[in-house]
Order: structure tokens, then C-alpha cells, then sequence
């Protein structure tokens, strides 16, 4: 049984060790850009009265986020933002 426990508490910590080396590279390729998703395709964070992914009432809403590759952001189109483009943070 002891042999066991411990194999299974090795797995699990190799896959935990996995995936937190996997998420910062993903991540890293990634940015967070405000006023580019339309309604309900916000990845996460719309505001006030919304709770998380999917959730975004608006087209374009200034404080919903969306991931999108790295360098992007401000070269995608906003019809909110004052640039007319993605911002990296809320407006």
C-alpha cells in the first residue's frame, strides 16, 4: 500500500511540475487585449455585472479582454477605444 501511495503521489507531482512549466511559455506568447471581442466572446474579466468568460454584453466593450498572440493587440481593430485599435489595458 505505502508503495503504491507513493507512486501515485510521484505522477502526480511530475504532472503538476509538467504543466506549470507549459502554462508560463503559453502564456508568454500571449497578451491580453481590451475592446477587441464582440459580445460573449470575451475570454474573461468584462466588468461590472459579468462574471467571467463568454460573459461581455457589448461588441467591443471596453473593459472585456480577449488573449490574442503577443504584439497584436494594438493592431487589431476596437470600434471603442479613442486609437480605433486594441488596448493592454481597460478603457
Amino acid at each position: 500500500m505505502k508503495n503504491t501511495k507513493a507512486s501515485l503521489s510521484l505522477a502526480l507531482g511530475t504532472a503538476i511540475a509538467l504543466s506549470a512549466v507549459a502554462v508560463p511559455a503559453e502564456a508568454a506568447s500571449k497578451e491580453k487585449c481590451y475592446g477587441v471581442a464582440l459580445a460573449g466572446q470575451n475570454d474573461c474579466a468584462a466588468g461590472p455585472g459579468t462574471s467571467c468568460a463568454g460573459t461581455s454584453k457589448t461588441d467591443y466593450q471596453s473593459d472585456a479582454w480577449k488573449l490574442v498572440p503577443a504584439g497584436s493587440c494594438v493592431e487589431m481593430e476596437s470600434k471603442t477605444s479613442s486609437t480605433g485599435h486594441g488596448q493592454l489595458k481597460a478603457f
